[in-house]
C-alpha cells in the first residue's frame, strides 16, 4: 500500500515515521524547505517510546507528477486545508483513501464535497508532539494513537486492508465501526478544554482554583454535549465519566494547544473548533438574547484574531 503524508511536521512526521520505519512505503507531501531539511538531517524522531532518525526519506513537493496513492493521511492545521488539498488533490485516483486526523467536523464537509464520501474516512489521534528549534520531532508524553473509520459506519474490506498496514508500526490503531461518534466525542472534550483554559488563559488545575471555576467548565461541557446530542450524536454519563478524570483534575496544569498558540501569539483553530461548533448547535446557540459559554470563549478568541491581524 503506498501511503502519502501531507506535511512532516509533528503529527504527520511522527506518524508516517514510525510506518516508514516498519517498513511501509511512505512519501511525505512538503513545502521545498522541509524537503531540504529532511534530505539534510533526516527525519528525528525525539520519543519515550524510543527515538528514531531516518535517512532518505522519500518526498514530493506540490507540482510534482506521481501516480495516485493508496492512502493519504492528513494532519495539517485546519486554517491550512484548502492549500494542503490543492496540493494533493493530483495524487488522488479513482480508489485512494483520505484519512483526515484534524479535530472537529467542517474538514469532513470541504474533503467529502471535493473528493466524494467514498473516498472519505472518519480519523481521529491522540499525540501530544511538536517540532523543536533543529525541527526535530519531540514526542511529549507516552499516548500516540490513531483511531479510523469508514463515515457510514461498519467494517468494509478497504478499512480492514488499511488497518493491516498500520498495525505493527509502533504506535496504537483502532479500526471503529462508529468513528463519528467517536470523533463527537473527542470535539466536545477539545472544545470544553480549549474554551475554558484559553478564555481564563490559565491551566485546568488554576481554572478550577477560582470561585465558579468547576462550574464554568461544568457548563461548557454541558453546551458542547447538547450540541453533539443536537446532531444526533450523545455523550452519556459514560463520557462525563471518562473526561471528568481529565477537566477536573485538582491541581492539573493541562492547557488546550489552542492556548500555547495563543501565548505564542500563532494563528488558531477558534473557527474550526469553537465556531464550527456554535454553528452545528442550532437556534438556542444563535439566540442573540442568551449569550452561551461557548460563544463568550469563541468571541474571546476572534477578539485575539483581530488584534493579530492589525498587528500584523
Amino acid at each position: 500500500m503506498r501511503i502519502l503524508v501531507v506535511g512532516a511536521g509533528a503529527t504527520g512526521g511522527y506518524f508516517g515515521g514510525r510506518l516508514a520505519a516498519a517498513g511501509r512505503d511512505v512519501t511525505f507531501l512538503v513545502r521545498a524547505q522541509r524537503a531540504e531539511e529532511l534530505k539534510r538531517a533526516g527525519l528525528v524522531i525525539r520519543s519515550p517510546r524510543g527515538d528514531l532518525t531516518l535517512r532518505d526519506v522519500k518526498t514530493i513537493q506540490a507540482g510534482d507528477t506521481a501516480e495516485p496513492f493508496d492512502l493519504i493521511v492528513l494532519s495539517c492545521k485546519a486554517y491550512s486545508l484548502d492549500d494542503a488539498v490543492k496540493a494533493f488533490a493530483p495524487f488522488v485516483g479513482p480508489d485512494t483513501a483520505i484519512l483526515p486526523l484534524l479535530n472537529g467536523m467542517a474538514h469532513i464537509d470541504t474533503l467529502t464535497e471535493q473528493f466524494g464520501t467514498a473516498r472519505v474516512l472518519g480519523g481521529q489521534c491522540v499525540i501530544a508532539a511538536t517540532l523543536n528549534a533543529a525541527r526535530e520531532i519531540v514526542h511529549l508524553n507516552d499516548l500516540q494513537s490513531i483511531t479510523f473509520g469508514e463515515l457510514a459506519g461498519g467494517s468494509t474490506e478497504r478499512a480492514r486492508a488499511i488497518d493491516a498496514t498500520l498495525q505493527g508500526a509502533g504506535f496504537d490503531v483502532a479500526l471503529s465501526d462508529a468513528v463519528l461518534q467517536q470523533m463527537w466525542a473527542k470535539w466536545v472534550f477539545l472544545s470544553t478544554l480549549a474554551a475554558s483554559t484559553c478564555l481564563f488563559r490559565a491551566s485546568i488545575g488554576e481554572i478550577l482554583a477560582a470561585p465558579d471555576g468547576k462550574r464554568l467548565i461544568e457548563g461548557l461541557l454541558s453546551e458542547g454535549r447538547a450540541v453533539s446530542a443536537h446532531n444526533g450524536y450523545p455523550l452519556g454519563d459514560d463520557f462525563v465519566a471518562r473526561v471528568s478524570d481529565t477537566l477536573f483534575a485538582a491541581g492539573s496544569p493541562l492547557t488546550a494547544s489552542m492556548l500555547r498558540d495563543v501565548e505564542n501569539r500563532s494563528r488558531i483553530e477558534a473557527d474550526h473548533i469553537l465556531g464550527d461548533l456554535i454553528r452545528r448547535g442550532g437556534a438556542a446557540q444563535h439566540d442573540d438574547a442568551r449569550v452561551s459559554l461557548l460563544r463568550l470563549a469563541y468571541n474571546h478568541l476572534k477578539a485575539y484574531e483581530a488584534r493579530q491581524a492589525r498587528e500584523a
